[in-house]
């Protein structure tokens, strides 16, 4: 397995393309093969180096409307359907949302993105009302501004890209074989419609999924390899943490090397990307670091929606000890 990894790695860093059979066999080694773990995520460390260098993106959002929402998805302490003691609020105020943005911005990230619950931008007076607050935050602000309002037009994005967005969030959080078994009251389809109309609306599109909500390790595959087929070169990755109330719960949480082998091959799969640290990645314990030498190049900062989340000051001292630079 060893000569296979350094051949396979070595493809990659020759400009060619792993393969699905190649990164199947890769996925299925068992944790406790150190030393050929170790092999992977040297390899995806240079591949990293290779195609996207060292520099090291930051990004953070804010639950700026939660709760209630109409969609079934089975991890979601916001949908409607599962009783969790979310907090819910309508869409805050511009000075409480510019309040948090100046805040990070001062903290050194780079991105800024509002999420709101719901299946998509409920209605035209929300329109609106989003439209002005990314319009203000363009000016009250140097940071780049990220949205991510469900499925949502073509037309929609257009106007969400006059107002000062610049990148489009939107999840297929799992592979199409496996998203029925995620959500019912939407399919795949609709969510790659949105991804593809926000490409047609000239915005740039950050798109990944979640790790560990039952999901097969061929179905992370899967996930990986028909996110490349998109075009997709930001990819944030989130580990699933089990909420109270949702019919995920019970889940168990994959192991830490599991996740940095799952988002090592990710690099190898595409590697000219940002493999962004997401939500519930406090589930690697005392191995994040590990992630900035397996491949992993960009960080959600702050806290994440429902979750506590990362020390700001913490990351950055941990990616500057990994040699990446901010």
């Amino acid at each position: 397995m060893k000569k296979f990894i350094k051949q396979v790695t070595q493809k990659v860093l020759d400009g060619q393309e792993i393969t699905y059979d190649e990164a199947l066999k890769i996925i299925n080694v068992d944790e406790e093969n150190i030393e050929v773990l170790d092999l992977l995520f040297l390899g995806a460390n240079e591949i990293r180096k290779k195609y996207v260098g060292n520099k090291v993106d930051l990004c953070t959002i804010m639950n700026a409307k939660s709760g209630r929402c109409s969609e079934d998805c089975k991890y979601c302490a916001q949908s409607v359907h599962y009783d969790t003691g979310v907090i819910e609020y309508n869409l805050l105020s511009y000075d409480e949302i510019l309040e948090r943005a100046l805040e990070v911005q001062d903290s050194g990230a780079h991105r800024f993105s509002l999420v709101t619950s719901g299946r998509g931008i409920s209605c035209e007076e929300e329109m609106d009302k989003l439209v002005d607050i990314y319009s203000r935050l363009k000016v009250d602000t140097s940071l780049k501004l990220c949205a991510s309002h469900g499925i949502v037009s073509f037309e929609q994005l257009l106007k969400l890209k006059e107002a000062g967005v610049s990148m489009y969030h939107h999840n297929v959080e799992t592979s199409s074989d496996n998203y029925k078994n995620i959500c019912t009251t939407h399919d795949y389809e609709e969510r790659i419609e949105t991804i593809k109309n926000a490409v047609k609306a000239d915005i740039e599109v950050c798109c990944g999924g979640i790790f560990g909500m039952g999901e097969s390790k061929a179905d992370r595959l899967k996930m990986a390899f028909e996110i490349k087929s998109l075009g997709i070169t930001s990819i944030p990755l989130n580990i699933l943490m089990p909420m109270k109330g949702t019919p995920c719960e019970d889940l168990k949480v994959i192991s830490p090397l599991e996740i940095i082998k799952s988002m090592a091959l990710f690099r190898y799969i595409i590697p000219n990307s940002y493999i962004r640290y997401a939500g519930g990645r406090m589930a690697l314990k005392d191995k994040q670091s590990l992630g900035f030498n397996a491949g992993v190049n960009a960080a959600l900062v702050g806290n994440f929606l429902t979750t506590i989340g990362s020390n700001v000051e913490n990351d950055k001292e941990m990616i500057n000890k990994a040699g990446l630079e901010i």
